[in-house]
């Protein structure tokens, strides 16, 4: 208690300068994956919601493949600044039947996105450090290409990059290997399940970080834990063992650009974003 009055009395520099105005809670983003579902039912009602509901911005996924979303956006007014990609255009370019990049680098111009993300890696893309060293090959070309177009290229996190592999861990090899032109997207509930902090990860790669995904964990979680979770585990913000407002602080920090509200698994999705909302205005 006492620990609290000497916050409230003596606020930082850092909380005064946020305050419940600050610009991720102006423009806050939502990853649409998160409405995956209602979305395949109903793009343009679904994207209303969410505009309805206060989200600013909608963080794309399957781009380039998802052209009723986009629309949708557009005729909401949704801002549409990033994307998550087919990644394997970056990831395993050499496969048959894989969308080049600079197609999608082409398509992305045309929206007029600002960043692009690589959201995932299959198992066979990461089962040794060597593999990682592979991918930060590929993700420095690609995001040399995607800079040449004005546009940000990003990796974004799970739990597997931080499981230990030969005395390190395929994060370790990311961050130590990637170009000053490729960035992270830092997932904080995957960071958190991955056993690292990500106050402290936000921190450590200051200028690294374009955007950032809030997400809660269910207290109680098991971590680390570098395999999958349980859905429930995915928690409304401030339901779980995330403080979000020292992560909030971090991203200004770490001069992030944008911040997403994400929930991977919800039994009520619109429910769900409302609440998470609701809950970053009332910091």
């Amino acid at each position: 208690m006492q620990a609290a009055a000497a916050a409230i009395a003596l606020p930082s520099p850092t909380l005064l300068a946020l305050g419940k105005n600050d610009p991720y809670r102006a423009n806050i983003g939502i990853q649409l994956y998160t409405l995956r579902d209602q979305i395949k039912a109903d793009p343009l009602g679904t994207i209303k919601t969410v505009v309805d509901a206060g989200y600013k911005q909608g963080e794309l996924y399957g781009f380039p493949n998802c052209k009723p979303m986009i629309e949708a956006a557009r005729d909401s007014g949704l801002g549409l600044n990033s994307a998550h990609i087919q990644w394997e255009c970056v990831t395993s370019p050499e496969k048959k039947g894989t969308t080049p990049f600079e197609d999608i680098l082409a398509k992305a111009k045309e929206e007029k996105l600002s960043h692009l993300v690589i959201p995932y890696l299959h198992g066979h893309e990461r089962k040794t450090l060597d593999d990682y060293k592979k991918l930060v090959d590929n993700c420095n070309k690609a995001a040399a290409e995607a800079k040449a177009a004005g546009i940000q290229l990003a990796y974004h996190n799970h739990a597997f990059e931080f499981s230990p592999m030969d005395g390190s861990t395929g994060y370790d090899v990311l961050m130590e290997g990637f170009s000053e032109d490729m960035k992270f997207e830092i997932d904080v509930f995957w960071i958190k399940v991955g056993g690292r902090d990500p106050v402290k990860m936000l921190k450590q790669l200051k200028g690294r970080v374009s955007q950032v995904h809030l997400k809660d964990l269910k207290t109680g979680s098991t971590v680390p834990n570098f395999g999958g979770v349980p859905k429930d585990a995915f928690q409304e913000l401030g339901d779980g063992m995330i403080d979000m407002e020292p992560i909030i602080e971090a991203s200004k920090f770490a001069e992030v650009a944008h911040c997403h509200v994400e929930q991977d698994q919800s039994p009520d999705p619109i429910a769900s974003i409302k609440q998470s909302l609701a809950y970053l205005h009332t910091l």
